[in-house]
C-alpha cells in the first residue's frame, strides 16, 4: 500500500498569527503606498498569487505576471519578520500525526498549499516542520489550486521514481477549496475545522471526513 498524504499549511498545520496578511499589507504599503490594501479581501483557500492579483485589481493596478517578482520579493522579506509573532502556534495533533505517518511504511508526506514555495518554507521553518516534507505543490506552481494535485503527484514521481494514482492521495485542509481541489481527482479529502471555517460549514463541502482537529486523524488515514 502506498499513500501520499498532502497537507495544507495555514489553518491546517499551523496558525501563523496573521503573518501572511500583515506581510502582504506591509508589502503594498511599501511598494504602492496603499495602507490596508487587503481589507475586505478573504484570503483563506486562495493561492498567494490569486490574493496578490486580487489586491492589485481592487486598487486599479496591473496584475500582469511580470509585476509579481518584485512584490513577492518584498513579501518574503516581510514574512520572515512577521512569522516571528507571539500568536503563532502549531495546531492540535499535528506533530503527533506527522511523527506517526513518518514512521509508517508506505506513507509519504507532502504539501498542497496556496503558499508560494519559499513562503511555505519560511512559515514551516518557524515551527521546525520543514523536515517532514520533501515534496509539494505550491501557489507558484500554478495559481489555480484545483490544478495542484497532479503537480504534486508528478513531483513525487520524479523524486522517488514511484508512480502513484490520485485515489491513493489524501488531501488535508481547513477550507472548502482544499476539498474542491481533491474531489474531482478521486483523492480522499479530510477537512479540519482549525481554520476560519466551522465544523458545520465544512460538513457541507462533501469532504470524505470532517474533523474538529487532527488529534485522531491517524485512525482515519491508516
Amino acid at each position: 500500500m502506498k499513500k501520499l498524504v498532502l497537507f495544507d499549511i495555514d489553518g491546517t498545520l499551523i496558525d501563523p498569527g496573521g503573518a501572511g496578511r500583515r506581510s502582504l499589507g506591509n508589502t503594498f504599503n511599501e511598494i504602492f503606498a496603499i495602507r490596508d490594501a487587503f481589507a475586505g479581501i478573504r484570503m483563506a483557500g486562495k493561492t498567494d498569487i490569486q490574493i496578490i492579483k486580487e489586491g492589485l485589481s481592487v486598487h486599479g493596478l496591473s496584475s500582469d505576471d511580470r509585476n509579481l517578482p518584485p512584490i513577492l520579493s518584498v513579501y518574503l522579506k516581510n514574512l520572515k519578520t512577521e512569522i516571528m509573532n507571539k500568536k503563532k502556534h502549531i495546531n492540535p495533533g499535528v506533530v503527533e500525526l506527522l511523527d506517526t505517518l513518518k514512521a509508517m511504511d508506505g506513507y509519504w508526506l507532502g504539501l498542497l498549499t496556496g503558499n508560494i514555495e519559499r513562503g511555505a518554507k519560511i512559515k514551516l521553518g518557524a515551527f521546525g516542520l520543514n523536515e517532514y516534507f520533501s515534496v509539494g505543490a505550491f501557489g507558484d506552481d500554478n495559481e489555480n489550486r484545483n490544478l495542484l494535485l497532479p503537480i504534486a503527484i508528478e513531483k513525487f514521481r520524479k523524486m522517488t521514481n514511484i508512480s502513484i494514482n490520485c485515489d491513493d492521495c489524501i488531501v488535508i485542509g481547513d477550507t472548502p477549496s482544499d476539498v474542491q481541489c481533491s474531489k474531482p481527482y478521486g483523492a480522499v479529502s479530510i477537512a479540519v475545522s482549525t481554520g476560519p471555517y466551522s465544523y458545520d460549514s465544512l460538513l457541507e463541502t462533501g469532504a470524505d471526513y470532517v474533523l474538529r482537529d487532527l488529534l485522531y486523524a491517524i485512525d482515519i488515514i491508516s
